[in-house]
């Protein structure tokens, strides 16, 4: 086995993990929800925390487990309280950054066989981890809090070992699931669990968020809300990938369509296939489909996006997607392209080609 320390599953490149983070930005329904049936009584045993990716439920994950451990065994007259924020210099809070709290258990990805690197899903080896920890702590009468970050990493036995827990849950314990996608989940996991669906930030929440990870946006926050979709996780990506100045040199590149210049459209594929571009050129194909779904909504709704992701784009939507009918050609198009797109990676089709068959496919449909 090897002794290189693994990243963390569960943390963005460039931000602070989600346990680090001490506010949650934009999501005060959820945490209202959440706080109104812990004070009412009412508090379920297992919660999925639902909503886009990057929106903040990790973080309010982490922010819930501080709470539930930090405030057991108050008096009862004691007034109920109105936030979930917790002292960072309080022993709880200092346990559970250091991952070190007895009450806590954080279940993700772990290494692979080998140990040489992550597993790709969560398997059965490390829920039974968790069913450990729910053993050796039934006997201290404290509050225990499983954090699943995320559900669906889990593979299908290991989705059934915590199908059994959450089905026969154990006293004193709320388990706290993160899911970016819940439709892929079991029925029965979904059915056991009370939803705090965590919705997208808009360009305040959104700059708020970023400074409080330390993270500098450029441009416009607005276009950078709209291009990452109110995601905060997305926003980090767009901005440490350059995504703001790859998304307008795009459009700049589109609004030559019908007719194309095709010495930008190789200039843009082979910056995309330069040694070690593999995420930039990931990122490129991402706001290629983000491009086109835009324009297909353009086209089904009568009239582009509020606000423009990049310079030109409004009127460059406008003119490619006028109608329903070009928004159904769109759609397909994006289809056909993300296909192409995954079978060529899969046989490690040239880099530089695969982005211009993304651009002629591109200028193809717009001739119609």
């Amino acid at each position: 086995m090897s002794d290189e320390v693994l990243p963390e599953p569960d943390r963005v490149e460039g931000a602070p993990h989600p346990r680090e983070t001490v506010r949650l930005i934009g999501q005060g329904a959820a945490e209202a929800d959440f706080l109104d049936a812990l004070t009412t009584g009412r508090l379920h045993h297992a919660w999925l925390l639902t909503g886009p990716r990057g929106v903040g439920k990790a973080t309010l994950a982490w922010r819930l487990a501080r709470h539930l451990l930090a405030h057991q065994g108050l008096a009862q007259d004691a007034p109920p309280p109105q936030t979930l924020d917790v002292d960072p210099a309080h022993p709880v809070a200092r346990r559970v950054m250091a991952l070190s709290d007895p009450g806590l258990c954080l279940l993700r990805r772990g290494a692979n066989d080998k140990g040489d690197r992550l597993a790709a899903e969560i398997r059965v080896s490390e829920v039974r981890k968790l069913g450990n920890f729910l053993a050796l702590s039934s006997a201290d009468g404290g509050r225990r809090v499983v954090i699943v970050d995320s559900a669906d990493d889990l593979n299908t036995q290991a989705a059934n070992a915590l199908l059994k827990m959450l089905e026969e849950p154990p006293a004193r314990t709320v388990m706290l699931l993160v899911s970016h996608q819940p439709s892929g989940l079991l029925p029965t996991i979904r059915s056991r669990c009370r939803v705090l669906r965590l919705t997208p930030l808009g360009a305040e929440d959104m700059a708020a968020a970023l400074d409080q990870a330390g993270v500098t946006p450029e441009g416009d926050p607005m276009a950078l809300a709209e291009l990452s979709s109110g995601s905060v996780g997305a926003a980090v990506r767009l901005l440490n990938l350059g995504g703001m100045k790859t998304y307008a040199e795009l459009v700049g590149l589109l609004e030559t369509l019908p007719r194309l210049d095709q010495s930008r459209a190789l200039k843009l594929a082979e910056s995309a296939a330069q040694r070690g571009a593999e995420e930039r050129r990931d990122l490129l194909f991402s706001l290629s489909d983000l491009f086109m779904t835009r324009l297909a909504r353009t086209g089904a709704l009568g009239a582009p996006p509020a606000v423009e992701a990049a310079p030109g784009e409004a009127a460059l939507l406008a003119r490619l997607a006028p109608d329903a009918g070009r928004a159904r050609a769109w759609a397909d198009c994006a289809q056909e392209i993300g296909a192409r797109a995954r079978h060529g990676r899969a046989v490690n089709l040239d880099p530089a080609s695969l982005v211009l068959d993304t651009v002629f496919r591109i200028q193809q449909t717009a001739r119609g």
